[in-house]
């Protein structure tokens, strides 16, 4: 069984970035700039915003951080996310989800400039990376595809099954195993809270990814032998025994799953921090997009 260490991977891409950078300040060219809009104070939204804020710092990309009170209106947010698209300063923004129920979040995604949608979100954006066009990847999936790429896992041929439908990671994930490329290739199957058989399924499966939410659904019973197991899942079980009276829980049941994986992502420290460093790809890719526009 092979790591999919993400803590690492993470930390060469911002290495390789930070590289970038550098380079564009002994070329007197602006550096990127992401900000990130955050409505509220949800503890879990502030620890992700803060996190996302000091690798900008680390790297030396400029960072924003936009902080809104949980009562704001849902014009008072569409009218700062227009003023966001018109600050020709920022190359790239995020709306950290999820939003207080007075706020519409299609209508809040949709507001959002496609050309800045660092998070990959929009339907334009979306309908891009569907038709395999050049596009900004939500961060989430873009970054389980550089830790399969990285870690050379064979993808063509292969039966990928997909648990969760969400727009974030089940639904992107499922389009990009099954595009023509590296990683990709594979046949896919989707499933979800209503797939009939979904045990019998899991089990045929080469790859699976887990974007449910639900703690220790993926049992060791489930998966074949040499399985690669990606587990997106990321939820705090109360557990009295840690300082913060919590644990944070992926999908699998990682200790007997482990055992009999070619290939796992753990979690804390697998898909999570990837996703940080994808963003911050996707804002580079947005700096080098509206320099190339302005020549």
């Amino acid at each position: 069984m092979e790591l999919l260490d993400g803590k690492k991977v993470s930390n060469e891409i911002k290495d390789e970035i930070a590289a970038e950078v550098a380079k564009m300040k002994e070329r007197g060219e602006k550096v990127p700039h992401l900000a990130a809009v955050l409505v509220g104070n949800d503890g879990a939204s502030l620890t992700y915003v803060g996190s996302k804020v000091r690798s900008c710092e680390r790297i030396g990309f400029e960072s924003t951080l936009v902080q809104l009170p949980s009562t704001t209106s849902e014009i008072e947010l569409l009218n700062k996310i227009e003023e966001l698209n018109q600050n020709e300063d920022i190359d790239g923004f995020i709306i950290q989800l999820p939003l207080p129920p007075q706020i519409n979040e299609q209508k809040v995604l949709l507001a959002v400039d496609p050309d800045k949608d660092v998070d990959g979100f929009h339907p334009t954006n979306f309908g891009k990376m569907a038709l395999d066009m050049s596009t900004f990847i939500p961060a989430t999936p873009f970054g389980i595809l550089e830790l399969l790429e990285r870690y050379k896992v064979d993808t063509q041929g292969k039966h990928t099954v997909v648990i969760g439908r969400s727009h974030i990671v089940g639904r992107p994930m499922s389009i990009l195993m099954g595009r023509k490329g590296w990683p990709g290739n594979s046949t896919v199957t989707l499933t979800h809270s209503r797939t009939k058989n979904i045990t019998q399924i899991i089990s045929q499966a080469d790859i699976v990814i887990s974007a449910l939410g639900v703690p220790n659904f993926l049992k060791a019973e489930m998966v074949k032998d040499d399985a690669v197991v990606i587990d997106v899942g990321i939820t705090r079980v109360p557990d009295e025994s840690k300082p913060r009276g919590y644990r944070i829980t992926g999908d699998v049941d990682f200790e007997n799953v482990s055992k009999k994986a070619s290939f796992i992502t753990p979690v804390p420290g697998g898909v999570g921090p990837m996703t940080i460093a994808m963003l911050l790809k996707n804002t580079l890719l947005a700096r080098e997009r509206h320099r190339a526009s302005k020549a």
